[in-house]
């Protein structure tokens, strides 16, 4: 239990402290022989603040728990 408690106040607190999380997909558009062309399209995850401070607020709980038994 605390070590799911740890890992849901770093989720929590990344959620919180990034806001979302960002990465690239490369396609390709052509592709004919040696000639090759490829598209970079970047995304963006939205991450919820509501959602990060649920995490971090359930993440103490089970760690304070955690301590008392």
């Amino acid at each position: 239990m605390r070590l799911g408690g740890i890992i849901l106040i770093a989720l929590g607190m990344i959620a919180l402290i990034w806001g979302s999380i960002s990465y690239t997909t490369r396609d390709n558009v052509f592709d004919a022989g040696p000639i090759h062309a490829s598209i970079e399209k970047h995304h963006s995850l939205p991450l919820s603040p509501v959602a990060g401070g649920a995490a971090l607020l359930v993440g103490l709980v089970l760690v304070v728990g955690a301590k008392k038994t």
